[in-house]
């Protein structure tokens, strides 16, 4: 057991806490993964008992309290999530091999709304609101890969990349068409680790700044360079798979270990428990465990702790660690390595959650890697299928009348943490 004192009051290391994989975890060929209109007005919930904040981190050895249950099953506090949480942070749409050309853009959602990513013809990003300034048509419905410019299919009103409008069909029956005020609504749009986030906020710090350390840390697993395996992609949430809970009770399940003992036998095979760390930023949290050197029961899980090899790019130190970050508020990524599965949790309703992502690797992949790859995607369906079970049964009981989640473990500060942000975003919202 081990642990860093913290260098500042927000960034701290936890050691020895149970490894976790994600609710959607190694899914591939299996459907889904493992300027702008002012979002509507929403009622911001009853405040709870004073708690941490992510200004005001819990120190290393106290984890904070949980959120209230009423944070998990109320109407309005959901809605207030849109607007406060979801519409002030930088949200996964894609990769960037989803826009391999200029003029390639794809829908995806963002705060209830639909944002349209462009891949401009100098090589950059752009984002915009998904509807016409015209009638509000949706101007995308499915991926295009390429494109010079961007035409309503109604009436034919026509925007460059940029979103800046060109014309319109028969402009001199249009009274007052002001082309410089008509260009579509503007969304912020980052390049991280290769993958593509937009934030509806344009005061919003940059990802590159407020998750700096993370990119040190596994920047090299990532990039632009990576090619996705399978059939599924992050922006697609119609196929994305939907579990029985609110979108906060399948983050919490990615942030701690403690469960995995008495829910994931297979992964207590394979991985090292006392070896798992957990270091939390404010913007970030990041984990990671070691493969055990005792050879598991499990021919699977034995054959692969066996075989496992790294993509190019990567050393000898990550070949038997795993890896995992989530990116307040709702961006998980797996750093593993043989590929890195990405992933968003993306409310539909109150008590449920879609559950998009993508896997991806590198060119040049040895057929031994390719071979872990699958045994690991073998293994993460397992522990998919465990968590999800798991977080419809939380659902249920957050639901019952008068009750209320009890205290944390140390092996949860990360859920204190995100109950923390969670509680400052929707108590001091800010507007």
């Amino acid at each position: 057991m081990h642990s860093r004192a913290p260098e500042t009051p927000t960034g701290r290391t936890v050691g020895s806490d149970a490894t976790v994989r994600s609710d959607a975890t190694a899914r591939s060929d299996r459907t889904g993964p493992p300027g702008h209109a002012p979002a509507p007005e929403a009622l911001v919930p009853e405040p709870p008992a004073p708690g941490p904040t992510a200004r005001e981190a819990p120190a290393t050895d106290a984890p904070g309290p949980a959120l209230p249950a009423r944070y998990y099953t109320d109407p309005g506090t959901a809605a207030a999530e849109t607007r406060h949480v979801f519409g002030r942070a930088w949200q996964l749409v894609c990769h960037e091999s989803d826009l391999p050309n200029p003029g390639a853009r794809l829908a995806a959602t963002v705060a209830d709304r639909e944002v349209l990513v462009v891949r401009t013809e100098d090589g950059g990003l752009a984002a915009h609101l998904n509807v016409c300034r015209h009638r509000g048509t949706r101007l995308v419905t499915t991926p295009e890969p390429t494109g010079k410019a961007i035409r309503c299919p109604y009436h034919g009103w026509t925007y460059r990349l940029d979103g800046s409008l060109v014309g319109a069909p028969e402009a001199r029956q249009i009274p007052c068409l002001d082309k410089p005020k008509l260009g579509l609504f503007p969304a912020r749009v980052e390049s991280f680790l290769g993958f593509v986030f937009v934030n509806l906020d344009p005061d919003a710090e940059p990802l590159a700044t407020s998750c700096a350390g993370l990119a040190e840390a596994v920047g090299h697993y990532a990039g632009a360079d990576l090619v996705p395996i399978g059939r599924a992609r992050i922006h697609d949430l119609a196929a994305a798979e939907v579990q029985q809970a609110n979108w906060k009770v399948a983050v919490d399940n990615y942030l701690e270990g403690y469960h995995v003992p008495v829910a994931h036998p297979g992964l207590m095979r394979l991985l090292d428990y006392h070896g798992y760390t957990c270091e939390i930023e404010e913007s970030y949290a990041l984990f990671a465990s070691p493969l055990r050197d005792k050879p598991s029961s499990n021919w699977a899980e034995r054959l692969y702790q066996r075989i496992a090899a790294p993509m190019p790019g990567l050393g000898e130190a990550d070949r038997r660690i795993w890896r995992y970050a989530v990116i307040y508020p709702n961006t998980l990524i797996d750093f593993y390595p043989d590929h890195v599965l990405a992933w968003t949790a993306i409310p539909t309703a109150v008590d449920r959650v879609a559950v998009p992502g993508a896997f991806y690797t590198r060119r040049g992949t040895s057929l031994r890697t390719r071979l872990a790859r699958r045994l690991n995607i073998h293994i993460g369906w397992i522990t998919n299928d465990e968590d999800a079970e798991l977080v419809a049964r939380v659902q249920k009981g957050l639901s019952t009348p008068g009750f209320e989640p009890g205290p944390l473990s140390r092996r949860e500060s990360a859920v204190g943490w995100f109950a923390g942000r969670i509680r400052a975003d929707l108590e001091d919202p800010g507007d």
